[in-house]
């Protein structure tokens, strides 16, 4: 699809809870999502204060980064989805459009563990969209029991290590590298997410491919 024809985007915006009392993380935020620089068209950069902003036409690299920043902590998320002012401009706090609007909308609404999301003009599937937000909603729940513990492992095996392999790294038996990912509700969490990107793809009108989503 060329960047002419109309397009549903998805815009992220998070911004720092309590930031007056705390220090300053976004570069803390910004290190952390660049890795997913490749799904977003215009990547994430300070907005305004202790805000980040991005736009992406890919479910599964929203969903990715909603993850990020509920790991770190301390971030209200919200999620416009629709369409945007084409050309695109060179940088996020450039870009306007329904989708702006519909972030902007999302992120004003009272902060909650979860993601917001608005879907504003352009949106193909506003029910999707309530589907993605309540299933990352749940998800999210289980995300935010997880233990230090249980991110060493998954960050293995997440890395493409085997729970033998995990194990042996960590110095732990391999029955105890399964508690710990059970404990973690890695699998629960997985499937969590998978669905949430189909979802919030079939609200923008584009296909996933299946297990795109790392817990």
């Amino acid at each position: 699809m060329v960047e002419g024809e109309a397009r549903c985007w998805a815009v992220v915006i998070a911004d720092q809870r309590v930031s007056r009392r705390g220090p300053d993380r976004v570069p803390e935020a910004l290190r952390a999502l660049a890795p997913l620089a490749e799904g977003f068209r215009l990547g994430f950069e300070r907005t305004a204060g202790d805000e980040v902003q991005a736009l992406s036409a890919d479910p599964a690299a929203v969903v990715r980064a909603v993850t990020v920043l509920w790991r770190l902590g301390d971030w209200h998320v919200g999620v416009g989805v629709g369409e945007v002012e084409l050309p695109l401009p060179d940088s996020t706090r450039a870009a306007r459009g329904p989708a702006y609007l519909a972030a902007r909308q999302a992120i004003g609404r009272p902060a909650a563990a979860a993601p917001r999301f608005v879907g504003g003009a352009g949106t193909r599937n506003l029910r999707a969209l309530d589907e993605a937000q309540t299933v990352l909603a749940l998800v999210a729940a289980l995300i935010h029991r997880r233990s230090a513990a249980g991110w060493q492992v998954i960050d293995l095996v997440e890395a493409g290590l085997s729970q033998t392999q995990a194990a042996r790294r960590l110095g732990i038996s391999p029955q105890a590298v399964g508690q710990r990912l059970r404990a973690a509700h890695h699998r629960e969490v997985a499937a969590g997410l998978e669905l949430a990107t189909a979802r919030l793809a079939e609200a923008m009108g584009v296909s996933v491919a299946p297990s795109t989503v790392a817990p």
